[in-house]
């Protein structure tokens, strides 16, 4: 849960707030869970995201994940990465919300598309567009600079 809203938010501090409040509003609850619990808070995660991210000016803080060197890179090399990884995140924070949410639970997360739809109460065939149409727009964004 903490990866995805990592993925949603862009930023560890606001996603460790999303996920505080996230577990209290569960707590909160809790004597209304029906059905798969799992899925229950992941949804009160994935609210608590789309709600920050509507009452947010769209400010880019680039999140530190898998930022550590490689021994085998030049310093060229390194700094390519890390201004690309860093046009990636823009280029994601510019995302409608929904297509942003499937795309980094299919490529940040790792989730099949059967997990997804389980996850966010939707269709297969839906996610499967949503993460299209963001490699679209993600491939248009970025194509302005590296083309």
């Amino acid at each position: 849960m903490f990866r995805h809203a990592l993925g949603m938010t862009g930023s560890p501090d606001v996603a460790e707030d999303i996920l505080q409040a996230s577990f209290i509003k569960a707590y909160q609850h809790l004597a209304e869970v029906h059905g798969r619990f799992d899925a229950w808070i992941f949804r009160i995660v994935a609210n608590g995201c789309k709600d920050w991210l509507k009452n947010i000016r769209r400010t880019h803080q680039s999140y530190e994940e898998d930022d550590q060197p490689s021994s085998f890179s030049t310093p060229d090399e390194e700094l390519d990465r890390t201004e690309l990884r860093s046009d990636l995140d823009t280029a994601l924070m510019q995302l409608a919300p929904s297509l942003r949410e499937a795309f980094v639970m299919k490529h940040v997360e790792g989730r099949s598309y059967e997990e997804m739809a389980d996850l966010l109460t939707t269709t297969v065939g839906a996610l499967k567009m949503r993460v299209h149409r963001a490699r679209e727009a993600l491939q248009a964004l970025l194509e302005e600079k590296y083309a």
